[in-house]
């Protein structure tokens, strides 16, 4: 059905409130005020009231009032069905409904590889658990993203202490490599052997704290592409371009499959943590940073258990 143009002059028109359309279509279905009260809730004085205001608007009588009962003059019923289809036009919006208004809606930022390795495998969990909320999930890109300031909630990979809130988890480092590769390799069985391996490089994981575990004096590597991005880092080690230092919590999947497999069982705490921030004073915002971090830190623990019982 094609909608009315818009009127030239607005000044012309005036518009009735919702109110007292829902009265007027009320009482010509029920026929009385007090049954019309009953459905909207409110007092038959009420209803009596929002009509009248309508018909003033109008200037025209909808009802025809006897003792008896109420019964709807001409230019009540031709009003009725103009009525009716706005009502129910309003009433298809889905947001006009009362379950979407009752949805609280929750915008997460996160690093690309902390949303596809951590936060996306537990959402079915939290949704579960809080059908209320309705969540949308946005990826951060490290150094270009200045901060998702329309994020309720942001995932970051820093200095949580200088952020003044806790980690989500304690992470720990270790060097991944595919069997491919080690294959290709003189056998690495001491630290020091990685000098024969090419090591890739990230800015977001250093190896410096992993050198300075294993007693090893090195200076980051200066050779191979630098990846801005933990989840290529680790792509890279499963096509076997070199050695990754990475954290079990992200790598769970490729080690549990055996693409990727540890080194040592030295390990070293990362340089950078991931921490959440709340950009909003909702209480949702601040049960999913809850929630986020008990997910994260039984992920990070169940990882590092399973990295340290390997055989050496």
């Amino acid at each position: 059905m094609p909608f009315p143009a818009a009127p030239a002059d607005p000044s012309d028109v005036r518009f009735p409130s919702i109110e007292g359309l829902r009265a007027f279509e009320a009482v010509a279905r029920l026929g009385s005020c007090e049954r019309a009260a009953d459905e909207l809730s409110v007092t038959a004085s009420a209803i009596s009231k929002r009509v009248a205001t309508l018909e003033d608007l109008l200037g025209t009588p909808l009802f025809s009032r006897s003792l008896r009962a109420l019964s709807l003059t001409a230019a009540g019923r031709e009003y009725l069905e103009q009525v009716r289809i706005a009502l129910g036009l309003l009433a298809a919006v889905p947001l006009h409904r009362r379950q979407a208004q009752r949805v609280q809606r929750l915008r997460v930022s996160s690093p690309p590889t902390f949303a596809r390795q951590i936060l996306v495998p537990a959402l079915a969990d939290y949704t579960a658990a809080h059908p209320e909320v309705e969540l949308e999930i946005v990826l951060s890109i490290p150094y270009i993203d200045g901060g998702q300031a329309d994020a309720d909630v942001e995932i970051r990979n820093g200095d949580a202490a200088a952020a003044g809130v806790d980690p989500l988890m304690d992470d720990v480092l270790v060097p991944l490599a595919s069997p491919g590769l080690l294959a290709r390799l003189a056998p690495i069985t001491v630290p020091a052997d990685l000098a024969q391996a090419p090591l890739l490089r990230t800015p977001l994981e250093p190896w410096t704290p992993w050198f300075r575990a294993a007693g090893l004096d090195w200076h980051e590597p200066t050779q191979g592409p630098r990846l801005v991005d933990l989840g290529l880092t680790l792509e890279a080690a499963v096509c076997g371009q070199g050695v990754a230092l990475a954290r079990p919590s992200l790598a769970r999947h490729w080690l549990r499959s055996g693409a990727l497999v540890p080194l040592f069982q030295i390990t070293a705490r990362p340089a950078h943590l991931y921490y959440a921030v709340a950009h909003s004073a909702h209480e949702p915002a601040f049960g999913f940073i809850d929630w986020l971090a008990a997910v994260a830190t039984d992920l990070a623990d169940e990882a590092t258990q399973e990295l340290l019982s390997r055989p050496a």
